[in-house]
């Protein structure tokens, strides 16, 4: 039984390290969403719309960041961008990993060291998921050059430069 437990803990931890790195990118529109969504309560318009001005707040920020990371021509603004959106996840990641420490090492000076690389580590992933997750322009890419055979708009394009 033992055994069973140490593994399903290690198990536990991969899966919450895994979430860390996976939703990193989502902590600002998540801080601005709760912001906006608790002064909405306070601003006593109720918890259901509270919440939906949040959600609605939260998503904007995220649609926006995407839109302007992928519209952005200038290499300084989209580093600047992925900065903003990395801030707040170097400092959740800083938190989260600062609270597994506390698990497994007793020395106070190593736990802060662990969590400092944890939290540089949560930042570059979170610039890293933005890059990724913005989507490419028109015309650029491997994927935007490819045409199939099947599909009729490269039929048409191909018919229309057998004329010229």
């Amino acid at each position: 039984m033992i055994v069973i437990g140490i593994i399903l803990s290690f198990v536990a931890l991969a899966y919450l390290c895994w979430l860390l790195f996976a939703l990193a990118v989502y902590a600002l529109p998540f801080f601005v969403g709760v912001s906006v969504g608790l002064t909405a309560y306070d601003s006593n318009s109720g918890p259901v719309a509270a919440i939906v001005i949040g959600v609605i707040a939260g998503s904007t920020v995220l649609l926006l960041g995407q839109i302007a990371f992928a519209g952005l021509r200038s290499p300084v603004m989209p580093a600047a961008l992925a900065l903003i959106f990395a801030v707040p996840a170097a400092v959740a990641g800083y938190h989260a990993v600062a609270g597994l420490t506390y698990l497994f090492i007793p020395a106070g000076a190593w736990r802060d060291v662990i969590a400092i690389l944890g939290a540089i580590v949560v930042a570059t992933t979170a610039c890293a998921r933005m890059a990724v997750s913005s989507p490419p322009e028109i015309g650029q890419g491997l994927v935007a050059e490819v045409t199939s055979p099947d599909l009729p708009a490269s039929r048409t394009s191909e018919a229309s430069t057998r004329r010229l």
